[in-house]
């Protein structure tokens, strides 16, 4: 269903914006996109990839915010990032700078939004407090733990066992993270040595579901928040009856595609969020997930990758 194909170049109109793209992802939503299971599907045929970056070639009469040399990301979900070159509306893109790493920019949209939304907006979290998260080495996973290190929040970040985890939780806590433990370890009574040093999590992120969601919740302080923004065990959230009798907690879910629809005139809000990413990003407080670059035309190779059990490098296509 998944080819590589030679199209005609839109006409520019008015209001287009002609973009050489540059670098694009392999994002789980892409994925899903193609297999027909995501919650937003394009009309078919149609380009697939979400998030990437481009830079203007050659803008519209009446494109007021663009210039040729601009660096460009979506400012929305399913505009066909997987191309080399393309025509899109101007209201469409968003501007990002080009003095940020190119592999930051081209995974910005949707891994770094999705981790400062999420730390943000379900909890008060003050510096020392704590937030625990499953699929850590994720690239949520990834930016959770750098924006919460440089907010001074506490990280338990929650792994699959596998054969080389020495070297995934060394790579994890030097992105900052500040306790990296198993699934397994969620049951164990070691859990209570973690909680000597640091508070127990007010919030809990989940991208995982199934048994994972459930330990995780357990150590939860009372009335905490567990957010769901994945479900990559393709099992239920299961919650124990007394967590919401006697502990209260409250689960919420998370969609960086929603929110952007419900913020569409909150420039504000927006402005705030990217100009604390692009900070993060110029202090290298903030940098791209584990990546593997890989040319365009190698892309069922770089798709398969991706699909691959305990995968830690993000497949990027090159354009």
């Amino acid at each position: 269903l998944l080819r590589l194909k030679d199209l005609e170049m839109a006409k520019l109109g008015d209001f287009d914006v002609h973009v050489k793209m540059l670098a694009a992802p392999i994002n789980p939503a892409d994925i899903n996109m193609i297999q027909g299971t995501y919650a937003m599907l394009p009309p078919l045929p149609a380009v697939a990839g979400n998030e990437g970056v481009g830079e203007v070639l050659e803008v519209g009469r009446r494109v007021a915010g663009l210039k040729p040399g601009d660096w460009v990301v979506p400012a929305i979900t399913g505009l066909g990032m997987w191309r080399t070159q393309g025509v899109f509306p101007e209201e469409k893109l968003m501007k990002v700078p080009s003095d940020i790493p190119l592999l930051c920019a081209a995974t910005l949209t949707v891994n770094p939004c999705t981790a400062f939304r999420m730390l943000a907006d379900f909890e008060s979290l003050a510096p020392g407090d704590s937030v625990i998260q499953n699929a850590a080495n994720s690239g949520v996973g990834q930016a959770v733990i750098q924006i919460a290190k440089a907010s001074g929040f506490k990280t338990i970040n929650v792994v699959r066992d596998r054969p080389d985890l020495p070297k995934l939780v060394e790579r994890l806590m030097a992105l900052g993270a500040d306790h990296v433990i198993t699934e397994e370890m969620l049951r164990k009574p070691e859990m209570k040595e973690i909680f000597k040093s640091i508070p127990k999590p007010r919030l809990a992120l989940n991208c995982v579901g199934g048994k994972s969601t459930t330990e995780m919740m357990r150590h939860l302080q009372p009335k905490g928040t567990m957010v769901t923004y994945g479900g990559m065990a393709k099992q239920p959230v299961s919650v124990p009856v007394s967590a919401f009798i006697f502990q209260d907690v409250r689960l919420r879910g998370f969609w960086m595609s929603q929110w952007r629809k419900e913020h569409a005139e909150d420039s504000e809000k927006m402005n705030t969020m990217m100009d604390t990413l692009y900070r993060l990003m110029r202090g290298g407080q903030l940098t791209p997930p584990a990546c593997t670059k890989v040319p365009l035309e190698d892309y069922r190779a770089a798709l398969e990758a991706s699909m691959k059990p305990f995968t830690s490098s993000k497949q990027i296509l090159l354009l």
